[in-house]
């Protein structure tokens, strides 16, 4: 990249991403820099390196966290989440605690039935299989079509049943998998999300979800 392209950036576009990301302002004058001063793929790299950061963390054991709720339509819609991290200090931070309240309100408008699409149980995998399938072979599609075409159902499936792949609510252009890795590379710590219920009042059912055992505890 050239030194003109980046004497080009200025403050006012390095805020302007740094609000837009909460990433660090010199990862955002960097992103500027690669993307030639576009703001909008300046924000996509941004996100492929939180991502990559996140994936790097994933590892590490989250046995802090906090609490949050969310309560909503007059109080006819209640959340709670455990969002898990590194430390207390992490979880105590107000970046921390915006992701907390984000995921709350996002469960109360979505309502998820699974952390992510590893806690979707064998039999819920297995009845939407052949509900998908049996829809295909109506089609009258060969064998490897419908294969794909199941696929595509199944990513259907897990975009709106599970929390971590379904577009966040303000800002549909990220899922919520994306706004955790976000977090992730700023504050420097594994974030996790454990476990959410969502209650209705008049509702016969409510949801309890959580990750499975093997996910809750990330050993060394």
């Amino acid at each position: 990249m050239t030194t003109e392209t980046a004497v080009k950036i200025d403050a006012k576009q390095v805020k302007e991403l740094r609000e837009k990301s909460g990433a660090p302002m010199g990862d955002c004058l960097k992103a500027l820099q690669e993307a030639n001063g576009e703001m909008e793929a300046a924000f996509v790299v941004l996100r492929k390196r939180g991502m990559a950061s996140a994936a790097k963390k994933a590892s590490r054991t989250t046995n802090e966290g906090a609490v949050g709720t969310y309560i909503h339509a007059g109080g006819k819609i209640g959340v709670l989440v455990e969002l898990n991290c590194e430390s207390d200090f992490v979880a105590r931070t107000d970046d921390f605690q915006e992701l907390l309240r984000d995921i709350a309100m996002h469960i109360a408008a979505t309502d998820p039935r699974f952390v992510s699409r590893e806690d979707v149980t064998a039999a819920d995998l297995e009845r939407e299989k052949d509900i998908y399938r049996a829809q295909a072979a109506a089609t009258g599609k060969p064998a490897n079509i419908i294969e794909k075409m199941l696929e595509g159902k199944l990513g259907k499936f897990y975009e709106e049943f599970c929390l971590l792949d379904q577009p966040f609510i303000k800002d549909q252009s990220q899922t919520i998998a994306q706004i955790v890795a976000t977090k992730v590379a700023k504050l420097g710590e594994n974030i996790t999300v454990r476990r959410f219920a969502r209650f209705k009042v008049g509702a016969t059912e409510w949801t309890v979800a959580q990750t499975k055992p093997a996910a809750e505890e990330h050993k060394a």
